[in-house]
């Protein structure tokens, strides 16, 4: 991790989404490696939050509560900050709320990309930008291998869609106005995340981790759904890595990226639950008879040839080490709320060693 100290020191990085379980842990990834940053998001949702548990704001050199649709508002944001770095994680990111609210999901997703890449114009002295988009852009075909970043973009959910459409946004961009000059622009592709300090609604250890607290049996939608699954810092390390790239204007980097877990680790649901109960042991689940609403892919699998073999991005925990400390610090900040600070660096550097 060295070279990746050598690359954030000093660095001044905007983050969009930085309240959010994903990017609350990328911040203080960041924070660890020496650079100086922005952080741009809606209010921390819900109550407890990773955010606030690990009190991830006093790391920030600026902290704006706001939304990227607002755009005047970002921009003003972007321009004070005067990053080198924008890495744009702000989404709405589930696929059956997106069902539900279509109209903030397509605003929020794709022309919240647009507002972040106008504002990125207006920052002369930026030099990268990183667009997180999601392994559901392509278009599912249920193939038993791995979708590579040529493939088709697509989706049929409104969440999945609209995740190839700030696919898009961000070629459009960099075709459009950054191809003679000025930030090199790439795109981030991963699969489902685990990780302490995440409590987002509908999504299955969040889930599981309420279940249990209530002491019911979590209601499983599609236990043989197989997802690429992988702990938080396995694709912030590849989005780093590739950032880092794009800082040293290295221009073969700007394109798209897969951040997905060796093929070993492409599980079912219940292959997951299976492993989480050797470490809470009173985690029981059933299954929920509404099928009908799980309206999910059953088969999504990332290749991620590319970022390994460009970026020299590899896997450094697998899955069971990534759920051992996923368990832990579940169980650890249980005991210790005060504690999920210094959990939090803990694992970074278990991580980073």
């Amino acid at each position: 991790m060295d070279a990746l100290a050598l690359a954030f020191k000093g660095r001044r990085v905007f983050v969009t989404g930085h309240t959010g379980f994903k990017g609350a842990w990328l911040c203080l990834f960041l924070a660890r490696l020496g650079a100086r940053v922005t952080g741009y998001a809606l209010a921390p949702a819900g109550t407890p939050t990773m955010f606030e548990l690990a009190r991830v704001g006093d790391t920030l050199e600026r902290h704006h509560i706001a939304d990227v649709r607002d755009q005047a508002a970002l921009k003003r944001a972007m321009i004070d900050a005067a990053p080198e770095l924008v890495l744009h994680l702000a989404a709405q990111a589930l696929v059956r709320h997106s069902y539900a609210d279509p109209v903030s999901t397509w605003s929020t997703n794709v022309m919240g990309t647009v507002h972040v890449l106008e504002a990125l114009r207006a920052c002369p002295g930026a030099r990268a930008a990183l667009v997180v988009t999601t392994d559901k852009c392509y278009e599912n075909q249920h193939w038993p291998w791995g979708y590579r970043e040529n493939d088709r973009l697509g989706g049929h959910d409104p969440y999945s869609a609209s995740k190839a459409g700030a696919e898009l946004v961000a070629h459009s961009y960099r075709s459009s106005f950054f191809a003679a000059g000025g930030p090199l622009i790439a795109t981030a592709r991963a699969g489902n995340v685990i990780g302490g300090g995440d409590w987002s609604l509908d999504r299955l250890i969040p889930d599981a981790v309420r279940a249990m607290q209530q002491g019911s049996a979590l209601p499983v939608r599609s236990p043989h759904a197989t997802r690429p699954w992988q702990h938080v810092l396995e694709p912030l390390h590849g989005y780093l890595l590739l950032a880092a790239r794009l800082l040293a204007g290295d221009t073969s980097c700007a394109g798209a990226y897969n951040f997905g877990p060796d093929a070993a680790d492409n599980l079912s649901v219940a292959t997951l639950l299976t492993l989480l109960q050797a470490h809470w042991p009173q985690l029981a689940w059933r299954l929920d008879g509404d099928q009908h609403t799980a309206k999910e892919a059953a088969l999504l699998y990332l290749d991620s040839s590319k970022a390994r073999q460009q970026l020299d991005w590899q896997v450094r925990w697998p899955l069971a080490t990534g759920i051992e400390q996923t368990a832990a610090w579940y169980a650890a900040a249980a005991r210790d709320p005060g504690g999920a600070r210094a959990l939090t660096e803990q694992q970074l550097e278990h991580f980073c060693a």
